[in-house]
């Protein structure tokens, strides 16, 4: 592996992170890039909440800025197992906000923007609130796996971001959800209420979520009857 002043190379050093565990690679990233080290959190989804218990069980939390993108317009269930977590813990997590209130973006815009063109609304709530997120880092960890959606199956374990100037480390990408969701229940990691009622995926509380049905991509529910599938912080819309 390199572990250069730089950093990771992720042209040398992919191969061996493919390899490598979960806990690992959040070992080694840490130690190469700490302090300037950030996971982004929904909590919104499992894949964050066993992110941030390997994380809590390598006692790493002190060594990495743990975000979210306050929207504006997250269920109540989200903030609530936002501060349960932050409890069990012992952390606080940085919200990062868009630069307009939810009720300016409506002056501006019109009502309800997310119908219209949700990809202007996305771009306002959270892909410019990620964007100042990472302002100084020199990796962002990530929950996203390659069995969500066809556009994340070439997900790399440690890629360079170059609209961001930075690594993007995936250390679950290669983990089905039958794995992350076996590893919460074995661990007793809280998670998002919200699961039980039929969401396997969590974003703003509007038409952008909706429930799931037995035999769909873990993000059908997701700006459901749209080509979207995703809000721009991980590739095209």
């Amino acid at each position: 592996m390199t572990l250069q002043l730089a950093g990771l190379d992720p042209a040398v050093d992919a191969p061996l992170f493919e390899r490598l565990s979960a806990p690992e690679v959040l070992r080694r990233v840490v130690d190469a890039y700490a302090p300037d080290v950030a996971l982004s959190c929904s909590f919104g989804g499992p894949g964050g909440l066993v992110l941030l218990d390997l994380l809590a069980r390598q006692d790493l939390l002190d060594d990495v800025e743990v975000y979210f993108l306050d929207t504006g317009l997250l269920f109540d269930a989200t903030h609530e197992l936002r501060e349960r977590l932050e409890r069990r813990y012992g952390f606080e997590t940085a919200a990062y906000v868009p630069e307009i209130t939810v009720a300016d973006q409506a002056a501006r815009f019109g009502a309800n923007l997310w119908e219209r063109d949700p990809d202007a609304c996305c771009a306002l709530r959270k892909v410019g609130p990620n964007a100042l997120a990472l302002e100084g880092k020199r990796a962002w960890i990530t929950g996203i796996r390659r069995d969500q959606s066809p556009r994340r199956a070439a997900t790399s374990v440690i890629e360079w971001n170059q609209p961001l100037g930075l690594l993007k480390v995936a250390p679950l990408c290669g983990w089905t959800d039958a794995d992350v969701w076996d590893y919460v229940d074995r661990r007793g990691v809280p998670y998002n209420r919200l699961h039980d009622a039929g969401y396997p995926s969590l974003g703003c509380n509007t038409v952008c979520t909706t429930r799931g049905a037995s035999m769909e991509t873990l993000r059908a529910g997701r700006w459901r009857g749209l080509a979207k599938t995703e809000c721009g912080l991980h590739g095209s819309v």
